[in-house]
């Protein structure tokens, strides 16, 4: 395999052009979440209603996207995202005019979350699939960290815009501007040369399926990979949804605070995703995601019991750091493994446990949170995260297994 060298992937023309596109259309989905998130707790003031919604966002993806990874190895995956791209304008649209005409009520946000939710579980395999025949197996770690750093750019940049945007212009700007961002994606698809290579022919959808389950089932480092991304996602990454809670009622510092609370995490994670872009690979990537892993379940935990701000934003990089560096170096690890015919199926795989599963851990998280209190329920989720994290490594790094070597360099 080829030395990838540092920021490789942008030497290909197309995965530039997806690269900024992203970078500008992320920036404005970072902005209609946080909006989101202070319109429900606006309406409800209820931590139980804000995991309702956010899992009424992320249930689609637990529903459909094997089937999304089924169509993403069907037909030529640009012409799969510029469709999902275009739908994805009419929800941020609808929220940002009934909001701006003062008619939104919560079941509206949460059928149009939902709806969004649809699309991006149809987006998401094709969108993973596609990095690498953009810029081929040789680059594909420095691909997948380079769009790490865009997500992360733009949950940097997003969220502390939406917070002056909440304050000074009304929360509608927040939908209608998420609503522009997606043209430069479409117009970036619209320029690329790369269609999306379609390797076989259907089987029939429960044979396909069944094809990209046998090959994971086979694997079992890449089974280790997954259950901890799933965990992470039942009790870890839920802590998101409840920040509206920390920003106003632990840190009285409302939408401006929890602009600087998403950011803050932001700012850990596109280190993370920087630093890997820059090394150009991870050696010992089995190693690494034992660190990373439980670098997040300890920031996780020590988040839950601060009542210093500041302090709380610098656990909260920590904690971005922990995640993004896990996820960036399974994804490359998973990506690198499977074959090119199973791909989408397989990343469909990855989106169903480290997305699909976000519905199940909003909704007991905001469950918990209403019952126990915020502070208790993500300390708990963070007490099971150090323990996932702890056997994962236990078993990735004993001696005889696949990872205690160099668990694939890449």
């Amino acid at each position: 395999m080829s030395n990838p060298g540092r920021l490789s992937a942008l030497s290909f023309r197309d995965f530039r052009l997806f690269w900024f596109g992203q970078l500008i259309s992320l920036s404005g989905t970072w902005m209609q979440s946080v909006a989101q998130g202070w319109l429900v707790y606006r309406l409800t003031k209820s931590p139980l209603y804000l995991g309702m919604v956010a899992a009424a966002g992320a249930l689609p993806i637990l529903l459909f996207t094997l089937i999304g990874g089924i169509i993403a190895d069907r037909f030529p995956k640009r012409n799969i995202l510029l469709v999902t791209q275009a739908l994805s304008i009419v929800p941020a649209l609808l929220l940002g005019t009934l909001t701006s005409l003062g008619v939104v009520h919560v079941w509206q946000v949460a059928v149009l979350a939902a709806l969004l939710g649809t699309i991006n579980a149809i987006d998401i395999p094709a969108r993973q699939s596609f990095l690498i025949e953009m810029v081929g197996k040789g680059h594909v770690v420095n691909a997948i960290a380079l769009n790490s750093a865009a997500f992360n750019g733009a949950r940097i940049i997003g969220p502390m815009i939406a917070g002056l945007s909440i304050q000074y212009f009304g929360l509608p700007a927040c939908f209608f501007i998420n609503a522009a961002s997606f043209i430069a994606v479409i117009v970036a698809l619209a320029n690329m040369e790369a269609r999306g290579d379609i390797y076989v022919k259907s089987e029939g959808a429960i044979n396909d399926f069944k094809k990209g389950l046998a090959f994971i089932r086979g694997e079992g480092e890449i089974k280790r990979t997954m259950a901890l991304i799933g965990i992470f996602s039942l009790v870890g990454l839920p802590y998101i949804t409840l920040l509206p809670i920390f920003a106003e009622e632990v840190f009285h510092r409302g939408a401006q605070g929890l602009g600087f609370l998403v950011g803050a995490s932001g700012v850990g994670a596109l280190t993370a995703a920087l630093g890997i872009a820059v090394m150009g690979n991870i050696e010992h990537k089995t190693r690494f995601m034992s660190l990373a892993g439980l670098c997040f379940s300890f920031a996780l935990l020590s988040f839950a019991f601060s009542k210093t701000f500041w302090l709380s934003l610098v656990v909260i990089m920590i904690g971005g750091w922990g995640m993004v560096s896990y996820l960036a170096a399974a994804n490359s690890f998973i990506q690198i493994t499977v074959p090119d015919e199973l791909r989408g199926r397989v990343m469909s795989v990855y989106a169903f446990v480290f997305l699909g599963l976000v519905p199940v851990g909003n909704s007991i998280m905001g469950v918990a949170a209403d019952a126990f209190g915020t502070t208790n329920a993500v300390a708990a989720g963070g007490v099971i995260c150090i323990a996932a994290s702890a056997v994962f490594a236990k078993a990735s790094l004993r001696p005889g297994s696949a990872g205690a070597g160099n668990a694939g360099s890449g």
